[in-house]
């Protein structure tokens, strides 16, 4: 696993829920990479479009608010998201985007210092975020020990597998 990414960002408002990130009416797909085209199309058909895989998805408060759809961060994964930045997560979204694999930090006030377009580079092991334009450095909360481990394996799945075959 990459620790440190480098990508621009689109910048999302405060409590984006589940059904933003991914409505229900696609939810009888199954194909991740179609799951991925989908991508918060309830913010904005044209997103999973534009986005380059690799870049980052920053939000304000409560992003993943709402039900606890694991189909949210499995569409963030497969429209290319290598990270998400959050001023702060509903708790199961954070659960389950860590167990999927999908790397997420808060970063107090993230959202107001960023801008469509701006680039980053993120680590997620210290948890900071490095504004490219300006060198600004953003201390935000280091993910916890099991947490990295769950990251590392490419989530909790491959991570009691591995523990399994030992």
């Amino acid at each position: 696993m990459k620790t440190k990414l480098r990508g621009k960002v689109i910048v999302l408002g405060n409590n984006i829920d589940t059904d933003q990130i991914y409505p229900g009416r696609f939810l009888e797909l199954v194909d991740p990479e179609e799951i991925g085209t989908h991508c918060l199309a309830g913010v904005d058909e044209n997103i999973a479009v534009n986005f380059k895989r690799g870049d980052i998805v920053v939000a304000g408060t409560n992003f993943g608010c709402g039900s606890s759809r694991e189909h949210a961060p499995i569409s963030l994964i497969n429209m290319g998201a290598s990270c998400v930045l959050a001023d702060s997560f509903a708790r199961i979204f954070f659960r389950n985007s860590i167990n999927l694999g999908l790397p997420l930090i808060v970063c107090k006030n993230i959202s107001k210092l960023l801008n469509d377009g701006d680039e980053i580079e993120v680590d997620i092991e210290e948890g900071t975020v490095k504004i490219l334009s300006s060198g600004e450095i953003l201390n935000g909360d280091k993910i916890g020990e099991y947490a990295m481990k769950i990251l590392e394996a490419g989530g909790i799945k491959p991570l009691f597998r591995e523990r399994m075959n030992h």
